[in-house]
């Protein structure tokens, strides 16, 4: 989802909902992969699990790289482009051919790794042959999905893994099948970014109820991972290949989270009505304090605002110098109350061609109580940036310096 908003969340979810309730009217409450019941795991598990997820997140992030690297050797052979899945295709035949394993879909081979009845050089065959078979087909520019095979790959990693720990500290009770499910999950957050999307889809397949923390924990870490190491997911870098940005990150507003009374200029400088134009210019050359404002609230002799005008209204030499500055005003004042956000203040400017508003309080809207103009709006994204880069001036990992040139580029 490329935003957070209720015209796009409230569609999606119930469209899953339906989705899951069709399921469960047409096939029933079988589970997607069934697995032994696993118990609670200790506290030192949880951290084998979380450091688990932290693996197989640099796998995911390899794993992408090298999706990515195939599809850009087939990109050098020298071969026209529609030759490229026929070649990718023998390599996927080849390899089924002598484990069969690797074709197709492949929840048979998931199942099998997460109950357990997988173990040991099938696994190390298993996870590695489809990883090879999968990123080939891939890189030729053969449609396939990414969903099952890195699956398969990460919970044959976190399997191997899992027994690995279970070996060299057998006191942590560290579970090979939990292992699995966690880096089945983790690499496929590592990989696509969908971290909560990961957990809930590994928890709800299997209905293990003691797996969530350990799915939680190895997730993010895979997450985290990924994020300082990658800077695309394997889902949008191909988009961003052809140069289509991005966005890695959705933030609140930060104009929306700032009222004007927090950045308008109280010191306003206001006009009087039956000011004329000569007067007026007179007091602009006269390099008076607020002399050098480009737009002036005029006011009438109650105070009451009766709208704006600029430096332009009365800089043409056509207009007489007599001329009042009340019949300068072409519309009733736009205004913005001091406890609208500087995002409201923004949209109205656009929408409206102004670029400066006068503020008023709700209490008396008549009486200018400030002004905010564009320079506002830009002073406080400055402000914006300069806590940004003060927070990031200690980081002095590459880490920090790619993250501060990321967050350059969103603003």
């Amino acid at each position: 989802m490329f935003e957070f908003r209720p015209r796009s969340l409230i569609p999606v979810a119930l469209a899953s909902a339906t989705a899951a309730g069709i399921r469960l009217a047409l096939v029933g409450p079988r589970l997607i992969f069934a697995m032994p019941n696993l118990g609670p795991p200790s506290g030192a598990a949880l951290i084998s699990y979380i450091a688990l997820g932290g693996v197989v997140g640099v796998a995911a992030v390899y794993v992408t790289r090298l999706v990515y690297a195939i599809e850009d050797g087939f990109a050098r052979l020298p071969l026209h482009w529609m030759w490229w899945p026929a070649v990718g295709g023998i390599a996927v035949g080849v390899i089924g051919y002598w484990i069969p394993q690797t074709m197709g879909v492949g929840y048979d081979n998931i199942e099998h790794i997460l109950s357990g009845s997988m173990t040991g050089q099938a696994l190390v065959l298993l996870g590695s042959l489809k990883f090879v078979s999968w990123a080939l087909a891939l890189g030729s520019g053969t449609s396939g999905g990414t969903l099952a095979p890195l699956f398969t790959i990460g919970g044959a990693l976190g399997a191997l893994l899992g027994v690995g720990g279970a070996v060299v500290l057998p006191h942590v009770g560290i579970d090979p099948r939990l292992a699995a499910l966690v880096g089945m999950a983790a690499i496929f957050a590592g990989a696509s970014r969908a971290l909560l999307a990961s957990v809930v889809f590994a928890f709800e397949t299997t209905m293990q109820p003691f797996s969530l923390l350990p799915l939680l924990g190895g997730c993010t870490t895979a997450y985290l991972v990924s994020c300082l190491w990658m800077q695309h997911s394997i889902m949008t870098e191909k988009i961003a290949r052809r140069g289509v940005r991005v966005p890695a990150e959705y933030s609140a507003d930060f104009l929306a989270q700032v009222l004007v009374r927090d950045c308008a200029s109280g010191r306003v400088v206001t006009l009087s009505e039956n000011d004329t134009i000569e007067r007026v210019r007179t007091w602009l050359n006269s390099g008076a304090p607020g002399s050098s404002h480009t737009g002036f609230p005029v006011v009438d002799e109650t105070g009451n605002l009766l709208g704006v005008v600029t430096r332009r209204d009365f800089s043409s030499p056509d207009t007489p110098p007599t001329r009042r500055l009340r019949e300068l005003v072409k519309r009733p004042p736009v205004i913005i109350y001091e406890d609208n956000s500087l995002r409201e203040a923004a949209d109205l400017m656009v929408s409206t061609g102004i670029g400066r508003l006068p503020v008023v309080t709700r209490a008396d809207p008549r009486t200018v109580s400030g002004i905010i103009t564009r320079s506002d709006l830009l002073s406080a994204h400055r402000r914006r940036l300069d806590e940004a880069h003060h927070v990031q001036r200690g980081i002095n990992l590459r880490i920090g310096r790619r993250f501060a040139r990321a967050m350059r580029e969103d603003a």
